[in-house]
């Protein structure tokens, strides 16, 4: 049968590639007390001792030794094995990618084609890869004190000692990075953006790309843009606003205008805490002791609000936007793409969008003690769902209709959806595990790393108990009893 030969294949496969009868004695004792065929090994199902089976949701085996502590899972795609909580080894050969963890997220290794990162508490790492130009760079970090890159190309290469002298290449959202004795001095260059600082960050002048200023924080500082063009994307040439700013006694006066050369220009100037006003032909906004109450007439949404005290009261009222919100009591918001809603903040909380053809629906009851996430595609009507209650379970249901159940869930609510997580640390607490696959109709259930264990096609089904002490088997026309490990009932079809 189709099963049965795939269920051979793979045990074949993965004993070849882990030499699992070197490694798990409990094949050895299945083999002696008549479990069958040395073939279907994989077969032996003992519980928390001992257990593989065909995957529910996609086409794979999986192999459990030590209830949580080891398995193998091996699939037409990718790869796994792993010893929960302390290491875990993933392969995906299609698409060139491996990762490793060490009791994440103490210590990972990353690897994507010509990509790798491996580091320690993000403290200290190392990574190679291409750069843009086609060289292949090192890179070595101690953070924050040591950073080193090496590269064929020597216009790559950087060495930076923290905070004696050094550089930096592309950290810290900058292009390049150069100082000596941080922080009395620092260069940064930003695209054409260079800026020098003197005692970081109390004082700098910056200079590119028709700007240029100036600041000693917090006195005063200056900066004035002209108009500039730059060519996209498209090979179109766009215009870049230009803009005066300037600060004293920072946060207290601030002044800015904005937009020049565009059809919204804005001024804006305030003294905090006592005014904050801004003036443009699209939007005007009044703050009387900022930020607490404030006017808002946007007339390119198309609404008006009002704001006293900010963020606890705000109204607001147009086509554009609709608000009522007395926080924590209540706040209803919504506009053409997006609702948020909450009542006795943080005890409910709604937020939807909606952008053809998708709709996103998120539900939380006191953060993550409950919280549903429901992405659906409103052309074909399918849905991606998530359902969370911490610490007790998390249930996800994926576009194809299939479901996952998993029962003790410490950790994943707080961090949805990430594979390390799942690969490390799920197994470990995963005292009920149920799937369903709504294609093939197939569906499982284990209790307690498969104390209780059951696996149910069209073409088969397997109940395991007690660390298979009983075990009863039924493929087609054929169903076998076992006692002990010990055949004692059974047919065969003629």
């Amino acid at each position: 049968m189709k099963s049965e030969s795939l269920t051979l294949i793979n045990a074949k496969r993965l004993r070849r590639k882990f030499n699992l009868e070197r490694c798990c004695g409990a094949v050895l004792l299945a083999q002696l007390i008549g479990c069958g065929n040395p073939a279907k090994a994989g077969e032996v199902s003992a519980g928390g001792i001992f257990d593989g089976f065909e995957l529910t949701l996609q086409d794979g085996f999986r192999t459990e030794v030590a209830g949580p502590f080891f398995y193998l899972q091996q699939t037409e795609s990718n790869q796994v094995w792993a010893l929960p909580p302390f290491y875990s080894h993933e392969r995906s050969p299609a698409v060139e990618s491996q990762e490793e963890d060490w009791l994440y997220p103490l210590m990972t290794r990353v690897r994507y084609g010509h990509e790798s990162r491996w580091q320690f508490c993000e403290l200290l790492s190392t990574s190679s890869g291409l750069e843009p130009d086609a060289e292949m760079a090192r890179g070595f970090e101690l953070f924050p004190f040591y950073f080193q890159q090496r590269a064929a190309d020597a216009k790559l290469n950087y060495t930076a000692v923290l905070p004696f002298y050094g550089g930096l290449k592309n950290h810290l959202f900058r292009d390049e990075i150069h100082f000596i004795l941080f922080p009395a001095y620092m260069e940064t260059r930003k695209r054409d953006v260079v800026t020098d600082n003197y005692f970081f960050p109390f004082v700098d002048i910056h200079h590119g790309d028709g700007m240029k200023g100036w600041q000693v924080w917090p006195f005063a500082g200056h900066e004035h843009k002209v108009i500039t063009m730059v060519t996209n994307g498209y090979g179109e040439a766009t215009l870049v606003p230009g803009h005066d700013r300037s600060f004293y006694l920072w946060p207290l006066g601030l002044r800015e205008d904005a937009g020049t050369g565009t059809d919204n220009p804005e001024k804006f100037r305030a003294f905090l805490p006592f005014f904050a006003i801004s003036r443009s032909p699209q939007r005007d906004s009044t703050s009387v002791l900022w930020p607490f109450f404030a006017l808002i007439d946007d007339r390119a949404q198309k609404y008006r609000e009002w704001q006293g005290p900010w963020p606890f009261v705000i109204f607001t009222r147009g086509e554009g936007k609709h608000t009522s919100r007395i926080w924590p009591l209540f706040s209803e918001s919504h506009n053409q793409t997006k609702e948020t809603d909450s009542y006795g903040w943080p005890l409910y909380v709604h937020t939807r969008s909606h952008a053809d053809p998708m709709d996103l629906q998120s539900s939380r009851v006191l953060y993550y003690l409950y919280h549903r996430v429901a992405l659906k595609n409103t052309e074909t009507g399918k849905e991606r769902i998530r359902l969370d209650m911490w610490p007790f379970f998390t249930w996800h249901h994926d576009f194809n209709g299939n479901e996952r159940l998993q029962v003790l869930a410490p950790l994943e609510p707080g961090v949805p959806d990430n594979p390390a997580i799942e690969r490390n640390w799920s197994p470990l607490w995963s005292v009920w595990r149920a799937e369903k696959n709504a294609r093939t109709g197939a569906y499982s259930q284990s209790l307690l790393w498969n104390l209780y264990r059951l696996d149910h096609a069209p073409t088969h089904k397997k109940v395991s108990l007690l660390f298979g002490l009983y075990q009863h088997e039924i493929r087609a026309n054929d169903w076998s009893v076992r006692l002990f490990y010990v055949p004692v009932a059974g047919s065969h079809a003629r």
